[in-house]
């Protein structure tokens, strides 16, 4: 399919109430400080025509919200979830540094070859993502929103961007932030 003019919005959610490494096994509601900053980052600018989120409630619940405010459809995927951080879920790095400092540190400088004990290593990680992406296949035109995580978002720019997986962590996505790729294309 030709992607055309097609437009990708990427929109990582704003605050939880999570602490620490949040990913696929930590499932935290927005704070209202993360709900109404992601409205903000919303305001005012593009229609979307569909959307697309991970199915933690960070994502699903201001999806389903955006999706019934402006009547248009909401697909659910799976492999839009965050990095599976294993171990590591819902602990903070300062916890982390007094009992797992020197895996941390492996993590932080080469995230390719160390992934989180029991966690999800970067390599699937990008191919569930990629997956997505490429079924995303939007019409000619059409403009899709995406609403993911941090890492999911980082996978995705990487790709677009060409950057090497091994430098994810050094892609810039704060919370609550619009990431705009065009033209969508498979990758």
């Amino acid at each position: 399919m030709s992607a055309g003019p097609a437009r990708i919005g990427l929109l990582r959610h704003g605050e939880t109430t999570g602490q620490g490494f949040c990913g696929r096994g930590s499932d935290v509601p927005l704070t209202e400080a993360g709900w109404s900053a992601m409205r903000d980052a919303l305001a005012g600018g593009a229609v979307w025509d569909r959307i697309v989120c991970s199915p933690l409630m960070r994502c699903l619940a201001p999806a389903q919200a955006f999706a019934a405010e402006a009547g248009v459809p909401l697909a659910v995927d799976d492999r839009l979830a965050e990095l599976d951080f294993g171990a590591w879920e819902g602990r903070t790095a300062a916890a982390l540094m007094e009992t797992d400092a020197d895996a941390l540190g492996r993590f932080w400088q080469d995230p390719l070859n160390h992934p989180p004990p029991d966690g999800e290593s970067l390599l699937e990680f990008r191919d569930r993502v990629v997956a997505a992406w490429n079924d995303l296949a939007p019409d000619e035109g059409q403009r899709v929103l995406v609403i993911a995580h941090g890492g999911v978002i980082r996978v995705i720019r990487g790709r677009h961007q060409q950057w090497p997986l091994e430098n994810l962590l050094s892609i810039d996505v704060p919370l609550a932030s619009l990431h705009i790729v065009e033209p969508w294309q498979p990758y």
